[in-house]
């Protein structure tokens, strides 16, 4: 009689590599509870990449760590949709609405243009621009969710938004006396340049009367990573035949991100719900910048060269210097 040979469940598969990314989260939340101005999401990407230079991880781990990257960040891309406030977003004006859009398209389109110039490849290009001119990790892995692209690709994208979102969130408020901006002045700066959420608190919190600007700032570029997403989708569908293999028009948890933002929208949800639905987003998309890190090797991002480190200097004076000029013209 032939042996009948079983394949292992996918519950089962995923589970040493689960485990693994459980245990970076928790050292990465305990961290960010110790030190508040530090993001959790910084924090998991940098254990991450540490576990994986350090620690030759066994291939077991591969099926957990592809579902974390993928499946529990696309959960946490869409409950992102309830911190948005649009009350708060709306009470700064049209012109600082206005400025948070121009920055965004300008960054992006002109990133786009600078890695085509130094001769970064159109993949990378493309999730540097959507880190740098929106929030961050998160948007770089959102974007890598509707367009996929290589794991050393979104590895280095992970580790230039991490290196350059925090020289600005320690600059910024070193600058700040030098540039005779008022408080509120200084939030709309930091919120309209800095990279992640975390990091703009860090950045607007010494400056006294800045942080609330820069919060609601920040979430109006949040608000447009979902148009961003759906613009690439629907270019990327052009590119594919009327075959069934081309990508949908909005992605599902694009559209997720916007019916938590509506669920938000209608103040019908008690505090205690968005804080415990704040702390499981901060673990799901802690969980996905961890597996994430995993795939950052540093002697590739050194192997990268000075255009890709080149490119992400250039696009985050590019959005500072956009937004301070423009921070002081609507004044």
């Amino acid at each position: 009689m032939g042996t009948v040979r079983t394949t292992p469940r996918t519950t089962d598969s995923v589970l040493p590599g689960l485990a693994v990314v459980a245990g970076g989260v928790a050292v990465a939340m305990v961290v960010s509870w110790l030190q508040p101005s530090i993001s959790a999401l910084t924090v998991a990407v940098l254990l991450g990449a540490v576990v994986a230079n350090v620690v030759a991880l066994p291939p077991s781990v591969a099926p957990g760590m592809k579902f974390a990257g993928r499946r529990l960040l696309r959960l946490g891309v869409v409950l992102l949709g309830l911190k948005l406030v649009f009350h708060d977003v709306l009470k700064l004006g049209y012109e600082v609405l206005a400025l948070a859009v121009v920055a965004v398209v300008v960054t992006f389109v002109t990133t786009r243009w600078l890695g085509r110039l130094l001769g970064v490849g159109e993949g990378l290009s493309l999730l540097i621009a959507t880190g740098f001119s929106i929030c961050g990790a998160s948007a770089v892995a959102a974007m890598n969710s509707v367009r996929q692209q290589d794991e050393e690709d979104v590895a280095k994208a992970l580790g230039l938004v991490t290196l350059f979102g925090t020289v600005t969130m320690f600059g910024l408020p070193a600058l700040f006396p030098l540039t005779g901006l008022t408080p509120a002045q200084y939030g709309v700066w930091a919120g309209g340049s800095v990279h992640e959420v975390a990091q703009v608190v860090a950045a607007a919190g010494p400056v006294s009367g800045a942080l609330a600007i820069a919060v609601a700032v920040k979430l109006t570029r949040v608000v447009l990573l979902a148009p961003m997403l759906a613009a690439v989708s629907f270019a990327e569908r052009l590119k594919y035949p009327a075959t069934g293999q081309r990508p949908p028009l909005v992605p599902l948890f694009v559209l997720g991100f916007l019916a938590m933002a509506a669920v938000r929208a209608t103040g019908l949800l008690p505090e205690t719900v968005l804080s415990v639905a704040t702390f499981v987003d901060n673990v799901l998309l802690a969980a996905g910048m961890f597996a994430l890190g995993t795939a950052v090797r540093l002697r590739s991002l050194i192997r990268s060269g000075p255009a890709v480190l080149l490119l992400g200097l250039l696009s985050t004076v590019l959005i500072a210097v956009l937004v301070l000029t423009g921070t002081v013209l609507i004044s």
